[in-house]
């Protein structure tokens, strides 16, 4: 347990104050997480201390209870407004209401739309990271800063 010396290992996620965390791990941990299998989060690894640095971590198991790891779900970092706005491949194929697989041209043009789609929100996405998420972790939820790198 950590009193007075910020420099004493702590297994505690209460220690942490803030953390800091790329904008481009940020998106790119969303975005994963919208077009992949498995899930990519911001992991903080013990030991905690009053400042953090959140790194994209992706994985098919959730292995927290073993590592003492606290995960940030990237939605949780990026602006509510900004999250909803993210483009949706499956939408947009049944929206245009084609048989893919009859008409795989018009399926490839879709998905590149699509893609620019996705980076176009990634640039804005990347200019919306909030101030501050609350921490779940040892049921001790807290509000902790959130400062970018970069």
């Amino acid at each position: 347990m950590v009193e007075d010396d910020p420099s004493a290992e702590n297994d505690d996620p209460s220690a942490i104050r803030s953390v800091a965390l790329s904008p481009d791990d940020a998106v790119n941990a969303y975005a994963y997480s919208r077009e992949n299998p498995g899930e990519a989060v911001l992991r903080i690894t013990p030991p905690f201390h009053g400042r953090m640095r959140a790194r994209i971590h992706v994985y098919r198991v959730d292995d927290t209870e073993l590592t003492g790891a606290v995960h940030l779900a990237p939605a949780d970092v990026i602006a509510d407004d900004v999250v909803a706005d993210y483009p949706d491949l499956e939408s947009a194929l049944a929206d245009a209401d084609i048989d893919t697989d009859a008409n795989p041209d018009a399926a490839g043009r879709i998905r590149e739309r699509h893609a620019d789609a996705v980076a176009d929100w990634q640039d804005r996405a990347r200019g919306a990271i909030v101030d501050a998420v609350t921490l779940e972790a040892d049921d001790s939820p807290r509000r902790v800063e959130i400062k970018t790198l970069g």
